[in-house]
């Protein structure tokens, strides 16, 4: 060893867990070291089991070793990575198992999202070989081990992957199917798909299929019908014959039966008009950084249905798979965004940036595709889309991710000028983020109503797909109040809101299909002299709890709610008082 060793939790970030202020901002290798006791028989030299090592996530370049051997390595954070371990523990009963980690969080100018290393070589004002960590992001750079880390066996043949694309009508679904069983090329399939009671509704057999499902029970965001998230239960049983012994391997994939379409002026779910009223979010929190936390997680989805939020965005990256599940379940609806964000110079619209970019949808899609909550992909945010390179490069990525995925519309969010943006001609749906009257033009809300207007319509004019206002919003410092509202007041978040939100309900009955409000909580940022303990821009404080914009929120949602859904009249009589 090189170094003190600490105690680290997982998940957590490692930022804010000790006192060392080193460690705050470390940038470079740390190494995390376990030791586990297996159960026997996985120890046993047994060649029709396979032992699985999974880390849900890490930030962002990881190797792995297993009692001293390599077994993996994986670059970027957010995305799940595994190994078979068989061969490296089998044979050595009763020794524990150790397992070894170097993480490196540095970002360069061809990872996701990029960053530079800055030297400081002035010696009068920098000590020898100092350093900084440039990004192009707002939110901190947290580093660690994120998400769960488990072991877990399959048989040696194994059902490898499943992919399932839903279609229907009033009275009829249709479930395509395939799977991949890796293993053997000899083996038997048989699935059945279960309503929630229990009951099978259709049964199929072989690796690619489709199953018809009468009268579906069709999955519907929250709000929009009275039992949302409705997910049926596909049972995937695979059997061979391996080594003289009978193989089983089961998997159950929850499935959720829609469809999305989008018209020149419209987003549809199930053949019905679908307007966006959420929020964008960030993996943050106190102490744990980006680290899991299930009660966390918890408290965000009751916010999210206490607000009469439908929907949410992952700024700025793909979200733990646990908050996926929840989404599913509760009928949230989710733009799901890869790591693309502060794509600014030049160098990262490169080839060796593009190609890292497709490996990085690949992994997203795999992971999400079978998602009904799922229902756009962002593969950036905010690039600097006004450079030439970034036209190819947005048309590659765009391509890629609909050859992997054909099933939903592409987008990704843009900041540049309408008439600039090389990326735009690529996208289906428009996503524009904007800070009339904070960034710009600070402190006169008197102009938001005529630049937001015009922002609409230059947008719309050009390109004819339909707009999603995907950020806006202002600062506030909780219990900071000023009337006449001034910046920074909480008075001054509400009264911009309010001007956005009247340009809103002109538009919606256009081509403006939904509005994400930034931020749903205050998350950490880098120090700077415009962030006092990072960026304030929640509608909840960090530790969630409401400021005066919430409230604002919460009523316009639960109206736009009620106007639009076929909800009983007891929740629509009942909806401000949830």
């Amino acid at each position: 060893q090189t170094g003190p060793v600490i105690d680290m939790p997982v998940p957590a970030s490692f930022n804010d867990i000790t006192q060392d202020p080193s460690l705050e901002n470390y940038i470079g290798w740390v190494w995390y070291e376990k030791e586990v006791l297996l159960p026997l028989r996985w120890l046993q030299d047994d060649l029709n089991t396979r032992v699985v090592l999974r880390f849900g996530s890490a930030h962002y370049y990881s190797i792995v070793w297993v009692n001293g051997v390599r077994v993996m390595e994986h670059e970027g954070g957010h995305l799940p990575f595994e190994a078979d371990i068989s061969s490296v523990i089998q044979g050595s009963p009763g020794i524990p198992c150790r397992i070894t980690v170097a993480l490196n969080n540095t970002l360069t100018p061809h990872t996701l999202p990029p960053g530079s290393i800055q030297y400081m070589n002035d010696k009068t004002r920098y000590p020898k070989n100092y350093f900084v960590q440039n990004i192009r992001f707002d939110f901190f750079n947290y580093a660690g081990i994120h998400r769960p880390v488990v072991l877990y066996t399959t048989p040696s043949v194994y059902i490898d992957d499943i992919t399932v694309t839903t279609t229907s009508s009033e009275s009829v679904a249709m479930v395509q199917y395939q799977v991949s069983v890796v293993g053997s090329t000899l083996y038997s399939l048989s699935l059945s798909l279960c309503d929630q009671e229990g009951k099978v509704v259709a049964t199929g057999d072989g690796p690619a299929g489709e199953l018809k499902v009468l009268n579906p029970n069709l999955w519907w965001p929250y709000l929009m019908h009275e039992n949302p998230g409705y997910r049926y239960s596909l049972e995937v049983k695979m059997q061979t014959q391996a080594n003289g012994a009978l193989l089983e391997d089961v998997y159950t994939l929850p499935v959720g039966i829609r469809t999305v379409h989008v018209t020149s002026t419209q987003f549809l779910i199930n053949g019905r008009p679908f307007y966006f009223h959420g929020v964008n979010k960030h993996e943050d929190a106190d102490i744990r950084g980006k680290g899991f936390d299930w009660p966390l997680v918890v408290k965000d989805f009751n916010l999210l249905r206490w607000l009469g939020a439908n929907s949410f965005r992952t700024s700025h990256y793909p979200y733990a798979e646990e908050i996926m599940d929840l989404c599913d379940a509760y009928g949230i609806v989710v733009i799901d965004e890869c790591p693309g964000v502060g794509i600014k110079m030049s160098e990262s619209f490169g080839n060796k940036s593009l190609q890292h970019h497709l490996v990085v949808m690949e992994e997203l899609i795999r992971r999400d595709k079978n998602r009904p909550s799922v229902v756009m992909w962002s593969v950036a945010n905010e690039p600097a889309s006004e450079l030439p390179p970034a036209g190819y490069y947005f048309k590659t990525v765009i391509a890629h991710t609909k050859a992997l995925d054909p099933s939903r519309p592409v987008t990704f969010v843009t900041d540049a000028n309408y008439a600039l943006d090389h990326g735009a001609p690529y996208v289906d749906v428009i996503c524009v983020n904007s800070y009339f009257s904070w960034y710009h033009d600070p402190g006169h809300l008197e102009v938001i109503p005529l630049q937001l207007t015009t922002q609409f319509e230059n947008w719309y004019k050009t390109y004819q797909k339909p707009i999603i206002q995907s950020e806006y919003g202002a600062d506030s410092v909780p219990g900071l109040h000023s009337d006449p509202p001034l910046m920074f007041s909480e008075e001054y978040q509400k009264a911009l809101l309010r001007e956005y939100h009247s340009v809103f309900d002109k538009k919606r009955k256009e081509y403006v299909i939904g509005e994400l409000i930034w931020n749903f909580a205050d998350f950490m940022t880098n120090q700077g002299t415009t962030r006092v303990l990072g960026n304030k821009k929640g509608i909840f404080t960090r530790q969630r709890q409401p400021k005066s914009a919430a409230f604002v929120l919460r009523e316009r949602y639960w109206k736009i709610a009620n106007e639009s859904s076929c909800l009983p009249p007891i929740i629509k009589s009942h909806a401000l008082f949830l």
